[in-house]
């Protein structure tokens, strides 16, 4: 796609649809792109920019994830099925005027994701998953609110969990502010899942590479796929009005994955290993990033 598909007058209105005139919103960036774009880098296309209005309208999707994920925190238990969890998701997204996204998303059959232990990600509810005592569980909250998307997910120690559980549970959460640390507007995105990799590295952990982040807010899934295994100064530059989720999903022993077969979701570490993963929807702003659900 080419950046720019029309050439604007200073006067003309702002191709983002703002109302403001080109000048006063986006000439300079636009200027800024192209200049970068003449120097190698990716630039994203006009369709990943969100204007104000747009990004109001996904926070108020965001408030309803957000609140979501408070009704799980505050009624998970030992003992409780995911399925239970699948209906606090629903009742609760429904109440607030909401719709669960992954519900029917691609033929995904419930309202959230519950990935338990060595599922690293798109574990499906079911009345035959208890929580046990010792488990961990990531909760994958995905909302639309109006057409606009939100994005967010959590874990949950049941009980008391071994120190190397929480440890994970732990160094993945902190994984997300090492990442987020790296959005600085018209800097490659490459740079945050490099700092991420790094860290996990340290904690002797591996990290997925098959599975990502990715662009949202006027779609479920948007461009750019967000690696967490990849490399400094690569990938499409991150520039104010870009939106999309950092959640890397860090394994306890190695990276390598399987999809299960049975229900073409359910991804598992290889090795039977734990698996960890915390999920925030970012904005980049003029300064650098603002955390829209969490």
């Amino acid at each position: 796609m080419k950046l720019f598909e029309k050439k604007l007058r200073s006067t003309d209105p702002c191709w983002c649809q703002s109302g403001r005139s080109y000048e006063s919103c986006h000439e300079a960036f636009d200027r800024k792109c192209a200049a970068m774009k003449a120097q190698g880098y990716l630039i994203p296309p006009r369709s990943l920019i969100k204007n104000q209005n747009q990004i109001e309208k996904i926070k108020a999707s965001a408030a309803i994830n957000v609140a979501v994920l408070d009704a799980v925190a505050e009624t998970i238990q030992v003992g409780m099925s995911t399925a239970d969890l699948d209906q606090i998701v629903a009742q609760k997204t429904n109440e607030l005027g909401g719709i669960c996204a992954p519900f029917h998303y691609e033929g995904f059959p419930k309202s959230v994701c519950t990935s338990l232990n060595d599922q690293v990600c798109h574990g499906i509810p079911s009345p035959n998953v208890i929580l046990q005592e010792g488990d961990i569980i990531n909760v994958d909250v995905s909302t639309i609110l109006d057409g606009y998307y939100s994005d967010s997910s959590r874990m949950f120690c049941l009980g008391t969990v071994s120190s190397q559980r929480q440890k994970l549970v732990e160094v993945t959460k902190e994984a997300i502010q090492i990442g987020l640390d790296q959005v600085v507007p018209f800097t490659p995105i490459g740079n945050v899942g490099h700092a991420i990799h790094q860290y996990a590295l340290q904690h002797g952990y591996s990290v997925v590479a098959e599975v990502g982040g990715h662009g949202v807010g006027l779609e479920f899934h948007e461009e750019p796929f967000v690696s967490f295994v990849s490399h400094k100064n690569t990938g499409m530059l991150m520039v104010p009005g870009m939106m999309f989720t950092i959640e890397p999903m860090i394994n306890a022993g190695k990276p390598a994955v399987y999809l299960d077969r049975n229900n073409g979701w359910t991804i598992y570490t290889q090795d039977g290993s734990d698996s960890a993963q915390w999920e925030v929807q970012v904005l980049v702003t003029e300064t650098g990033y603002e955390i829209i659900a969490w």
